[in-house]
């Protein structure tokens, strides 16, 4: 049985590209949640409850 080995280095590379997108995307995604927690915090939603 003979091993392709240019497939096989195509395939790990495409993996290895795969997990570093994932690891940016991750990131952008956490500042981002991070930036609307913060604009959360300094603006609250008024209810109409607490006007009394």
């Amino acid at each position: 049985m003979e091993r392709n080995s240019f497939v096989e280095g195509l395939v790990i590379v495409l993996v290895f590209l795969l997990i570093v997108f994932l690891i940016n995307r991750n990131r952008k995604d956490r500042k981002k949640f991070e930036q609307e927690m913060n604009q959360s915090e300094i603006k609250p939603e008024k209810h109409e409850d607490d006007r009394v």
